[in-house]
């Protein structure tokens, strides 16, 4: 038996390529549609189509009830609220009339469950057929409210933990107690038995390296493991701080970051093998050997200028109702990037209040930002990073005018959002 998910596809007589009707339904691929082919070396992958529209993110609201260290929040200059009835009623009434759901994953810079109506949020998401998702510090998951979630029918709770003791988990996540957001992880967890096979929601981690917690990371992967965590999701920290820069575990790396064509790059092809305190110092050094090391058929360079958003069919609403392509870009903001200071200004295509989303979704101009983006070289600001132009979103060395993602370390496989 094959363990590879895949399905068989069949040639016609005029040399089309038929796809199955579940992959045609699957991925958005109505006639006519375009989608971008990469090429590799025994396959060819055929991405998402830009015009599916998957993923929806919601910033329920930008307040949080405890300080992060690494939040963006300690340094920007923007106003605050909540997301208002009018506002999800407008989103409610554009996701309603899709005959395909996207996942709405509740997220953006504050704390969902500060929201007021949060709850009722997903309640009337789950009504209207959608999957949801959010992510939380956990500090108010109290029993009420998580009784509520779990009756709702949340498919995922993400819980931020970075930190495997009280101390260190203290030191990153200013004001939480670690104690007490497992407790409220672990009671949650225990009251998904009446679900039986697939208990509702599902419990994910998510982790922010730093230099200060990393160390903490196995231990974090077990404390999860203990509370029933399925997904664990590792993310390097965005400095948003000049002091912050020091906390970075990947600078090297992105200097690393290469432009060459692979053909170019020498590969390195290892077999499966036990990384244990034999073969460890070995494996590492092969890491760094300047090599594009595949491991068991698995390419551990990852891709470079590839933006998960848009490859995800995703877009982001900020609380007043402002439509972003991606999270990033839902708020201006200044992060570092080779110990310079970099200016993100906000890159918003319009308001959920004054258009339909799918209206803005399907947008002309938006579509070709995002085939642009989806088929264009990133300027090689990571590895770089040395020009005046790298100091902003606003153009680059290419000459793509605003938003130029030639800087964004999500786009390099560095930053991770769920």
């Amino acid at each position: 038996m094959n363990s590879q998910i895949g399905t068989w596809a069949q040639m016609d007589e005029e040399g089309r390529l038929i796809l199955s009707e579940e992959l045609v339904s699957q991925y958005g691929l109505e006639p006519g549609t375009e989608v971008w082919i990469e090429n590799g070396e025994n396959e060819f992958i055929l991405h998402r189509p830009v015009t599916q529209l998957k993923k929806v993110y919601i910033e329920a609201t930008n307040h949080c009830n405890i300080a992060c260290r690494m939040c963006m929040r300690n340094t920007w200059d923007e106003s605050y609220g909540w997301m208002s009835e009018q506002t999800f009623a407008a989103l409610l009434q554009s996701l309603q009339h899709l005959s395909n759901m996207p996942l709405v994953s509740f997220g953006g810079l504050g704390e969902p469950l500060t929201h007021p109506r949060f709850i009722d949020m997903v309640e009337q998401l789950k009504e209207i057929g959608a999957d949801v998702e959010m992510i939380t510090n956990g500090t108010l998951l109290n029993e009420k409210r998580a009784r509520k979630l779990v009756d709702a029918g949340l498919d995922i709770l993400w819980v931020s933990i970075d930190g495997a003791s009280p101390e260190s988990y203290a030191d990153v996540r200013l004001g939480a107690e670690l104690p007490k957001v497992l407790t409220n992880v672990d009671r949650l967890y225990k009251m998904r038995e009446g679900w039986r096979y697939f208990p509702k929601p599902q419990i994910g981690f998510t982790f922010v390296a730093m230099k200060r917690n990393i160390n903490d990371l196995p231990e974090v992967i077990k404390i999860g493991r203990r509370v029933g965590a399925k997904h664990f999701m590792v993310s390097h920290v965005q400095p948003y701080s000049a002091e912050m820069q020091s906390e970075s575990l990947y600078n090297q790396m992105l200097r690393n970051i290469t432009y060459m064509p692979s053909r170019w790059v020498p590969q390195l092809n290892l077999p499966k093998m036990k990384i244990d305190e034999t073969t460890r110092d070995v494996f590492y050094q092969l890491l760094n050997s300047g090599c594009n090391v595949n491991f068991a058929g698995n390419d551990l360079a990852g891709s470079n200028d590839v933006c998960t958003f848009v490859q995800g069919g995703s877009i982001s609403i900020g609380w007043d109702g402002s439509a972003s392509p991606c999270l990033p870009l839902l708020h201006n903001h200044v992060s570092y990037l080779h110990g310079k200071e970099r200016r993100s200004h906000r890159h918003i295509i319009g308001n959920v209040i004054e258009r339909d989303l799918i209206d803005l979704w399907q947008d002309p101009e938006y579509v070709a930002y995002r085939k642009r983006v989806q088929s264009f070289g990133f300027a090689p600001c990571t590895p770089c990073g040395g020009c005046e132009l790298s100091e902003s979103n606003e153009l680059d060395c290419f000459g793509v005018t605003f938003p130029a993602c030639g800087g964004c370390l999500w786009a390099q496989g560095v930053i991770q959002c769920p």
